[in-house]
């Protein structure tokens, strides 16, 4: 792109000499003379040169994010949009994916012809993404990986990869209910689970979902009943809970892939007139750990929310600031996170930045 823009302009100042130098003496008066603003043309050409410059000088980044389900998705968005401005230094093109891998392909490559700078991508799925990113990278564009993970078979076409563990979270997911359940004298009881999984495919869906089948071997009193997609959504995840009311009468444990099922999970359950958190019938575990979900366990509906940190923006342009210095940078980048039981929530909210 810069390169590009620097021949435009060479070519440009060519073009202008040539004509000026065959103009008559008159139309030389003409181009020199001052328009009604008072700036002479010479004057406007130069502040349009320098105003062209400064735009030459951007780093464009294109980013295809997921869509807008949930509020981590949100807060991922505002992170970005607020990182690559123009006052730092970017133009950002942005692209909303509406959850569909098809419209992330069509925007990577709609980036490639754009010839942008980096390409950033927060992929629906792990897989399908060997032939765009060959394309990329054949087009010499840097890709960087956001949050979700990718499974290709050369991992040369991407740079780098920024995001969460999501296996750790469903590990500390276990963790914390073991302990809960010791300090409640649970410890002996038939523990019955389901849970509401994300995207299947996607990698917090597997991540969270293997985390936790992994920890569950060392519980043999701990029993999945069910595990179903809530898709990430709050009303597609108080759709599947309702469903799960329906067909199990003794549900001890939900454990929610995201903070906005868990909200849908919450409202199936009072409707079906029981009620979860700390002081009710049912745990509700959750992951995200936003704003809102703090919002739910300060209210008493909520148990924990284990943190996936959406904040990628700073991180990725630490990255392409690497790089634009020649430097090196790590291939897997983890985010640091914690987990969040209610009897913290509020003293915790207010450090928050999501």
């Amino acid at each position: 792109m810069k390169k590009r823009l620097l021949g435009m302009m060479t070519a440009a100042v060519m073009t202008a000499a040539m004509v000026l130098s065959g103009c008559s003496g008159s139309q030389t008066a003409a181009t020199t003379g001052a328009p009604a603003g008072g700036e002479t043309k010479t004057e406007a050409a130069k502040t349009e040169a320098a105003k062209t410059e400064e735009k030459k000088d951007l780093l464009v980044v294109g980013f295809s994010q997921v869509g807008a389900e949930s509020d981590w998705r949100t807060a991922n968005t505002e992170s970005m949009k607020s990182t690559f401005t123009e006052a730092n230094g970017y133009k950002l093109i942005f692209d909303d994916a509406q959850q569909k891998q098809e419209n992330q392909l069509k925007a990577v490559r709609n980036f490639i012809q754009q010839d942008v700078d980096y390409i950033v991508i927060a992929p629906v799925t792990e897989t399908g993404w060997d032939t765009v990113l060959q394309e990329a990278k054949d087009a010499g564009i840097p890709v960087i990986i956001v949050d979700r993970m990718i499974d290709v078979s050369d991992d040369s076409l991407y740079t780098a990869w920024v995001g969460s563990n999501f296996l750790q979270e469903g590990y500390d997911a276990v963790a914390w209910l073991d302990e809960y359940l010791k300090s409640n004298n649970r410890t002996d009881d038939d523990i019955n689970i389901v849970t509401l999984q994300g995207t299947i495919g996607s990698s917090a869906q597997i991540g969270r979902t293997d985390g936790v089948e992994e920890k569950m071997k060392d519980h043999p009193k701990w029993k999945m009943l069910e595990r179903q997609t809530g898709e990430f959504t709050q009303a597609k995840g108080q759709e599947v809970m309702e469903s799960f009311l329906k067909t199990y009468s003794d549900i001890d444990v939900v454990i929610a892939e995201n903070d906005n099922m868990a909200f849908g999970a919450i409202d199936a359950i009072k409707a079906a007139g029981k009620t979860c958190g700390p002081k009710g019938d049912i745990i509700i575990i959750s992951f995200d750990a936003v704003a809102a979900a703090f919002d739910s366990m300060i209210a008493g509906d909520m148990n924990v929310s284990v943190e996936c940190n959406p904040l990628h923006g700073p991180r990725v342009a630490e990255i392409i600031q690497k790089l634009e210095k020649g430097e090196s940078v790590d291939k897997i980048a983890y985010v640091q996170e914690g987990v969040y039981p209610a009897d913290t929530a509020a003293q915790e909210k207010p450090k928050r930045a999501y």
